[in-house]
């Protein structure tokens, strides 16, 4: 008999062995028990999620002679004939391969004929975004009106490009990617059933490699059989079947990364090459590892959410604290760029290397991050110079931003020339009960700060409180990045809520980002008239 590969042989024959997609599932089976079966149907997801596998299902049970609980037996003449593919009734088509109008023509043709067995004629249209527009056109009043034995099934992962005209005509179903746990579930009923012995540390390695598709982790699973074959699989194994590297290896090039250390950086990928390791799939795995270090700054994790070893985690944890959360936010971003370049790249040791230098050397580049990651080294500098620990030589006299260490705000001192009189800071005049809560949040703000999670105490880190007669407690930013993230996460909220709970009332809340010399404002208490006991705004 010939050799089936794993994705095939193990492909879902009833609705109930399909995994991850409860919903989908669930609708169909209660169309096929009520009788309330649509003409048109689109299956919309990533690659490997059980698009085609439904629709063929979907197409036997809709034929079937003894239907069970809304899926097909698998067992009467129609669903053997349906499932060695000699049936007339039930008509895949490759819309990538057959895209044209005439194409289209002759489905509209074929559907004046009705099943010469079974209920109905099933067309199953995949990757249906891939037809020309003229043949969409053509589809589309076959669509709206067809007969009633006619059921078309279209399937794609580019729903984008669809036409409206199609989406209205159509039920909709959208796969969504499989979970971490469904996948390991899934490989490991098939290791069982094939008799191979597999570490759980490999298994939950190609499952995350798969990436949510249950087809690409049963083709990482048959690669990892086949190379080495009779063999109990190992973690070691499955990285050296996929060319992929070990958590060690990422942790000592970050720990390089956080020393600036850029001939050692080098030397790792040197080494990595050396290994014949992929370096495209480095670059992904490296991404994946620093998204591990950013949880980790956020949340506590378990190994198991992260997928690591206990002594993996250990190391992680010690990077955690060394990174801040800007640089790695910096650091996942530079990888991500690296990541749609180095695929189709002639010299990706080239790319990785430069992109590795970008990653130590902040001045380089000009955002956010980067501008905050130079001050930090730069202030470290300085409490060196402080103690003794390097030359004064040794620290820059200036910013990049062109203003001197001692005088921040950019005014020239008395020995540069004569000295600007200094501005006069804006005040904002509030009522005296509203002052008084003003000074009690500014008093406790970095203790409130300090009990909150990390991810929030990074975003509001730097702020400053101030207040408005309008708007109530206003939160100033200095970061962009942080005050957009802020933003967009509503926080404002959450601090009304934090607030209500820490002091039993009730504030209003608004978020402001300070231009690059603007000076926050000062809050004064409004001004009493004499013999007036009320508060006045001018």
């Amino acid at each position: 008999m010939a050799y089936t590969a794993f994705y095939r042989k193990w492909r879902p024959a009833r609705f109930e062995d399909m995994r991850g997609q409860e919903t989908v599932v669930r609708t169909l089976k209660n169309q096929l028990n009520s009788g309330r079966i649509g003409h048109a149907y689109l299956f919309a997801g990533t690659r490997g999620t059980g698009k085609t596998t439904a629709a063929k299902i979907f197409a036997r049970a809709v034929n079937c002679e003894h239907p069970v609980d809304g899926s097909p037996c698998n067992e009467c003449a129609v669903c053997r004939s349906i499932l060695s593919g000699t049936s007339v009734n039930v008509v895949e088509i490759d819309a990538a391969s057959n895209n044209g109008v005439d194409n289209i023509r002759e489905i509209r043709e074929e559907v004046r004929y009705k099943p010469t067995e079974g209920k109905y004629r099933v067309y199953i249209i995949d990757e249906v975004h891939m037809l020309s527009a003229g043949a969409f056109n053509a589809l589309l009043k076959t669509l709206e009106e067809p007969p009633e034995y006619v059921i078309f099934i279209l399937a794609t992962t580019e729903i984008h490009r669809i036409p409206i005209t199609v989406l209205s005509r159509c039920q909709r179903y959208d796969f969504k990617r499989l979970s971490l746990e469904t996948l390991k579930n899934q490989l490991r009923d098939i290791l069982r059933e094939e008799g191979i012995e597999a570490d759980e540390s490999a298994v939950g390695f190609i499952a995350r490699q798969a990436d949510g598709s249950s087809r690409d982790a049963l083709s990482i699973l048959e690669q990892c059989v086949s190379f080495y074959y009779g063999e109990k699989l190992t973690y070691d194994k499955v990285l050296d079947a996929l060319g992929a590297s070990d958590q060690t290896v990422f942790s000592e090039l970050v720990r390089r990364i956080i020393h600036r250390d850029i001939a050692g950086a080098v030397a790792v990928v040197d080494d990595l090459l050396s290994a014949g390791r992929d370096l495209s799939q480095f670059v992904l795995d490296l991404t994946w590892y620093l998204r591990n270090i950013l949880l980790l700054q956020t949340e506590d994790p378990s190994e198991d959410t992260l997928g690591v070893s206990r002594e993996n985690l250990l190391m992680m944890r010690e990077e955690a604290e060394d990174l801040d959360y800007h640089q790695v936010m910096r650091y996942i971003r530079i990888l991500s760029e690296l990541s749609n370049r180095i695929r189709f790249s002639g010299s990706k040791r080239v790319l990785l290397e430069l992109a590795l230098i970008r990653m130590m050397q902040p001045a380089m580049e000009e955002d956010g991050e980067s501008l905050r990651e130079r001050v930090q080294i730069l202030e470290e500098r300085l409490s060196q110079i402080a103690a003794g620990g390097l030359p004064a030589a040794a620290a820059p006299a200036r910013i990049s931003s062109g203003r001197s260490l001692g005088s921040p705000s950019g005014e020239q001192g008395s020995a540069g020339g004569p000295e600007t009189p200094p501005r006069k800071r804006q005040q904002v005049e509030v009522s005296e009960a509203a002052y008084e809560d003003y000074e009690m949040l500014r008093d406790s703000w970095a203790g409130l700060l300090e009990r909150q999670g990390r991810l929030f105490r990074a975003l509001l880190a730097d702020t400053e409180l101030s207040m408005d007669s309008d708007e109530g407690i206003r939160i100033l930013f200095r970061n962009e990045f942080n005050y957009n993230a802020a933003v967009s996460s509503r926080r404002d909220r959450e601090l009304c809520d934090i607030l209500r709970e820490e002091y039993g009332k009730e504030f209003r809340v608004s978020m402001k980002l300070l231009k690059e010399a603007e000076e926050a404002p000062q809050v004064v208490p409004g001004r009493r008239i004499p013999g007036i006991e009320m508060d006045i705004e001018e």
